[in-house]
């Protein structure tokens, strides 16, 4: 084996490391430190070790993941909110197709430029979006979901983004959560400018 080739198994071996630690998706410039140039990138999609994800984002056997795995490659920055969060928490039996995801509304409108998996951003605030967020596990990558209390008041601002129904049935069963937090709850409900909305429709349940 000629030394232009071990140089390029090294390099796929590395490149095989580097997605397992950044959950299956990098970046271009994340390419670039390991190093690869324009060049090397545009070579390994061509020949098939490497696709092309999106605009600025490639992985391995990208095809072959689940939706999980995907969405929390791509955004890792984000938190899961409104109706996929419901379903994260066992609120909803059946995940929406569509992805809800809050994102800092700094953020490139351009990262949600894609077919699939189906994503809908809600921009927010820097200062607000990670509050009530906890990390946990989806696909092979982690990802953050607002937690009980956070969520149903984000449902409460957003109602007219949900079913009818489906925010009741999320009221309801938060109300006979057993480990729910009501003075965070009223804290976020403060903080989201929903406290009327709240005292309105559970107030009297708590």
């Amino acid at each position: 084996m000629g030394k232009i080739q071990e140089k390029k198994n090294a390099l796929i071996e590395k490149l095989h490391q580097e997605m397992e630690l950044h959950g299956g998706i990098m970046k271009t410039s994340e390419l670039y430190e390991l190093p690869m140039d324009y060049r090397k990138i545009q070579q390994f999609v061509e020949e098939g070790i490497i696709e092309r994800v999106k605009n600025g984002y490639y992985s391995i056997g990208f095809a072959d993941k689940s939706e999980e795995t995907m969405i929390s490659g791509l955004f890792p920055d984000g938190v899961l909110c409104l109706e996929t969060a419901l379903y994260y928490h066992g609120y909803l039996e059946t995940r929406p197709a569509c992805w809800q995801i809050a994102i800092d509304k700094n953020t490139s409108k351009s990262r949600f430029k894609m077919d699939y998996p189906p994503v809908q951003p809600y921009y927010l605030e820097p200062d607000i979006l990670m509050t009530g967020a906890e990390e946990f596990p989806l696909g092979e990558g982690k990802m953050f979901l607002y937690n009980k209390e956070r969520l149903i008041c984000d449902c409460l601002k957003f109602e007219e983004k949900l079913e009818r129904e489906v925010l009741q049935q999320s009221l309801r069963k938060y109300i006979d959560e057993p480990e729910k937090d009501v003075q965070k709850l009223l804290e976020y409900a403060k903080l989201r400018k929903v406290t009327q909305k709240m005292q309105n429709r559970i107030g009297v349940w708590l």
